[in-house]
């Protein structure tokens, strides 16, 4: 494992068993697209203790295309329950995914992280997606896109299904954008029911090393409106103001 202070990243084949490849080091804009273009990510508790750097074997992703809408959420999705909206409220996002789990009483989305993704995102290079009940958010995401992948970071949900919705809705964007990959770190049973499927780590990398060819999709998102060929789970009668910022 190697001290990041001053170093560039190393080689995350050559992380240790449980995927830690660096320490230390700062979380500024430049330290994060430079990790997320090695196929690395920060995780951390403490804003008192070095940053971490991982590359976890395998690797939890999803491909656009790919996500699995059940019976249930394909309802809430052709439901008005939600609205849905993208960097409308990233902030926002951002402080709701950083409050303590009921599984965990701490929080890794710390101060000093969640500034660095605000100034990626102020870049347009980091962006969140929302959903709403009237004027209250309820739920949403936040990752970063470099390329044609979009590295997921986190997601909550104060109402049932309300991040599954927002994942949703971002997924076939991304696809729409031919989108090839949504990194989702590390696999986990309720990812796993939305599609996740896991991949070799030296296969992850070798995927990110071709997307940092392509060209990266800045500024502030706006999701299309939803024609009467979209996703599944919309139909004709869909209102596509549901399905895209307002």
């Amino acid at each position: 494992m190697t001290p990041l202070s001053r170093s560039a990243f190393p080689d995350p084949n050559l992380a240790s068993a449980d995927g830690l490849v660096a320490y230390g080091g700062d979380v500024n804009p430049e330290r994060l697209i430079d990790a997320y273009s090695h196929g690395i990510f920060p995780w951390f508790d403490d804003d008192d203790e070095p940053v971490l750097w991982w590359s976890p074997d395998p690797r939890a992703v999803m491909a656009p295309s790919e996500l699995r809408v059940s019976r249930s959420l394909a309802k809430r999705l052709r439901s008005d329950r939600f609205r849905v909206t993208v960097d409308e409220a990233f902030a926002e996002v951002t402080a709701a995914c950083a409050e303590p789990r009921r599984s965990s009483r701490g929080t890794w989305i710390t101060p000093r992280m969640r500034a660095g993704y605000h100034a990626l995102h102020e870049m347009g290079l980091a962006h969140s997606v929302e959903t709403w009940i009237d004027h209250e958010l309820v739920g949403g995401l936040y990752g970063v896109s470099l390329g044609r992948m979009f590295f997921g970071e986190s997601m909550f949900a104060k109402a049932s299904d309300a991040s599954k919705v927002a994942l949703a809705h971002l997924a076939h964007q991304l696809d729409i954008w031919n989108f090839t990959l949504i990194d989702c770190q590390l696999p986990n049973d309720h990812l796993a029911m939305l599609g996740a499927r896991t991949m070799p780590r030296r296969d992850f990398l070798a995927l990110v090393h071709a997307n940092n060819g392509q060209p990266t999709q800045r500024g502030r998102w706006r999701f299309d409106p939803v024609a009467n060929t979209g996703p599944k789970w919309l139909n004709a009668r869909a209102r596509t103001t549901r399905v895209r910022a307002q």
